[in-house]
């Protein structure tokens, strides 16, 4: 998690929680300490259910949050995001996750390089925060099936620990 956050929760590991999966799933909480995801509001009671925690614990994590406006700017300006990847095969699409050096400056850049070069429209791209997530890939959606040289161009950077293709 991002070290501002840490250093808040550091003494609230339910809480800390929490805001881990807020921040995974973009919710966000407006200035009454209600917990959204997009323009729809959740029940601290179901939410708590869904990640083992006192109900109690998420109402008072999301009022903290209001109340501080350090938390509530971050807090308040998060986002859902759709993420085709279980429906890619469904849709026609291919999907590519690579396994590469989190912190690793270009990667994007380099592998989407190598599939606009083959011309395969890319659809979608989900880059996992190294900060949040403890094994961060990148994903990307294409529209059609990748040759056999085009992952073997990706498998060959160097920044690339392990790729799978499904």
């Amino acid at each position: 998690m991002y070290q501002f956050l840490e250093d808040v929760f550091v003494h609230f590991p339910q809480r800390r929680k929490v805001v881990e999966t807020m921040l995974m799933y973009g919710l966000k909480v407006d200035e009454h300490g209600n917990i959204y995801c997009g323009e729809i509001e959740l029940a601290p009671a179901k939410f708590a259910r869904g990640i083992n925690v006192d109900r109690r614990v998420v109402i008072e994590t999301a009022k903290m949050i209001a109340k501080y406006e350090e938390l509530y700017q971050i807090f308040s300006n998060l986002k859902p995001t759709a993420y085709i990847r279980g429906a890619a095969k469904q849709l026609g699409f291919e999907v590519i996750e690579i396994h590469a050096e989190s912190h690793a400056a270009g990667i994007v850049s380099k592998v989407t390089e190598i599939i606009a070069q083959a011309g395969i429209p890319i659809r979608q791209i989900v880059a996992d925060d190294p900060d949040i997530y403890p094994s961060p890939k990148l994903t990307i959606v294409v529209e059609k099936k990748l040759p056999g040289t085009v992952i073997n161009k990706i498998k060959s950077l160097n920044e690339v620990k392990r790729l799978i293709v499904e």
